[in-house]
């Protein structure tokens, strides 16, 4: 069965871990290399490779470290020019190009951000059969992806929580502006889970959501209402199975 490490998650940092019995691949690394070491435990050294959703930092803090330590990663042309990525170790990936790596198949595919061709990921183990599809940095998903056993979205940000801050001055019009353009909401993920086939679902995990615009408990509650399916904030997640 596969396992979902949860290493960082929200606005300052990212990192998540798949493990399927045999291999572990990571997951966007948005942590410093030290740091991203110390919380792997083992260091890179069971990592058989990464896949990298975008260029922001808070993302991609660790890829040139990750490369050093011998790892490849994998993410689009967009993102490695944006980072001035070079060397055998990375490898430019196309959104709709399903490619193998290991006992691991992964199909990319656009997602909707202020970055240079951003990505998700569906990635299925071939071992156990199982299929994880993680989606973040997005605000919009035009895709329906059938038979997910696993789901990890980005939940950024309520709509009526983040109005009420603009209108206390917490948070400038304008950065309000940019994460309607540029992250997932609690009312788009619903919309896209009721247009999503769920009946293999176990479980959900909401990353990267907002210290101040978001209500983890709310989005948690409601998000198990819509769906039936267990839901986890991803800060709240060491490891689970």
């Amino acid at each position: 069965m596969m396992e979902i490490m949860v290493y960082a998650s929200g606005s300052k940092a990212n990192v998540y871990a798949l493990n399927d019995g045999r291999s572990t691949i990571l997951i966007d690394m948005g942590l410093p290399i030290s740091e991203l070491k110390k919380r792997l435990g083992f260091g890179l050294s069971r990592v058989s490779f990464a896949l990298l959703s975008h260029c922001h930092n808070d993302h991609s803090r660790a890829v040139a470290g990750v490369m050093k330590a011998g790892v490849d990663v994998y993410a689009s042309h967009g993102t490695i020019e944006a980072l001035g990525l070079s060397g055998h170790r990375v490898h430019a990936v196309e959104a709709g190009s399903q490619f193998n790596a290991g006992n691991w198949r992964v199909l990319p595919f656009e997602t909707q951000h202020d970055a240079d061709q951003p990505l998700g990921f569906l990635v299925s183990s071939m071992l156990t059969g199982e299929k994880l599809l993680y989606a973040t940095d997005t605000y919009y998903l035009r895709y329906r992806f059938p038979g997910p056993d696993w789901i990890m979205i980005e939940c950024n940000y309520i709509p009526d929580i983040l109005d009420a801050n603009v209108d206390a001055g917490l948070v400038p019009r304008a950065l309000r502006d940019r994460l309607i353009e540029s992250h997932f909401s609690l009312d788009g993920v619903k919309d896209w889970l009721r247009a999503n086939e769920l009946n293999r679902v176990q479980g959900i995990w909401l990353l990267h959501m907002s210290e101040t615009n978001c209500d983890p408990v709310r989005a948690k509650r409601e998000i198990q209402e819509l769906t039936g399916k267990p839901v986890y904030i991803a800060q709240e997640v060491a490891l689970c199975r």
